[in-house]
């Protein structure tokens, strides 16, 4: 067991080391930069976490300040005996503070995707056999009827509030969305190979969670396209669509008719949505519709 001062110290930096948090999340909040790291749902809640943060670190504050000795015990969870042991403790949380005070806030990009893997294919292969717009399973009734509803329109418009489910829907009917027109926004991923002719896609991240669950999603942008812009350029693709094959998977790609630079989104990652039909109506309702 250690004596009472080890303690106290060690009550101390753990205080230190919850408010420290607290600020962390508070600056995060202050700059509007929580959604760079969780996904809304997530992040209502972690709005509130400075608060029960702070009141922590008070109360071990309190301990460590005024708490008397005889009541001061590491019995549970035995502390650190030596300097370096605790550097080493604490060093892991504190590290990824530093880094998170220090490194600028900003969305992942084609650096990323490129470790993760860029996905260019979205729905399960065991799906692959349906006619028209039916369903193949009550798993993807909702795919079947958000495809009819994009097939009818002149210009399919890529919503970021439904932007997996409506990539999703047209991977599942490649032959049916042949020759259709597109419009989507992302950011210039760039693959890292070495050969001749890299492969370009218009991408972005869904999140289901946090950052670190984060799958880069995007349309293969057709080879023969000359692109002179440097990766992760947000971009507004206009073209249409045509089957492809790529590291050997049949996959839907765009032919560009215009590629155009726009400016970074404020939410730069998608997330998955409850109801992409009910989505997609309410959207043209309020009138948000492609031209």
């Amino acid at each position: 067991m250690n004596d009472s001062r080890s303690i106290r110290l060690h009550y101390g930096f753990r205080s230190l080391v919850l408010l420290l948090f607290a600020l962390y999340i508070g600056h995060l909040v202050q700059q509007d930069a929580l959604h760079y790291y969780v996904a809304p749902k997530l992040a209502r809640w972690i709005r509130l976490c400075p608060v029960p943060l702070a009141l922590m670190a008070l109360s071990l504050g309190i301990q460590a300040l005024f708490g008397k000795s005889t009541l001061l015990c590491d019995c549970e969870h035995r502390l650190p005996r030596s300097g370096l042991g605790s550097a080493m403790l604490y060093s892991l949380f504190l590290f990824p503070l530093l880094l998170g005070f220090l490194l600028p806030d900003r969305s992942l990009g084609s650096e990323a995707a490129a470790k993760k893997g860029i996905a260019l294919s979205y729905i399960a292969e065991e799906a692959a056999e349906h006619v028209k717009f039916n369903a193949a399973s009550p798993y993807l009734e909702e795919f079947a009827e958000l495809a009819g509803k994009l097939y009818a329109q002149p210009v399919i418009q890529v919503y970021p509030e439904i932007f997996s489910e409506t990539l999703g829907a047209i991977d599942l009917y490649k032959p049916q969305f042949e020759g259709k027109s597109i419009t989507v926004t992302g950011f210039l991923y760039q693959e890292n190979g070495k050969g001749a002719k890299k492969a370009f896609a218009v991408s972005r991240f869904l999140v289901q969670c946090c950052t670190a669950d984060a799958t880069p999603l995007g349309i293969l942008l057709d080879p023969a396209t000359q692109i002179s812009l440097p990766a992760d350029t947000w971009i507004e693709v206009r073209g249409k669509l045509h089957m492809s094959f790529y590291q050997g998977k049949e996959v839907i790609k765009i032919i560009p008719d215009s590629i155009v630079p726009v400016p970074s989104p404020s939410t730069p990652y998608v997330y998955t949505n409850a109801d992409s039909v009910a989505a997609w109506a309410e959207i043209h309702e309020s009138g948000h519709v492609a031209e």
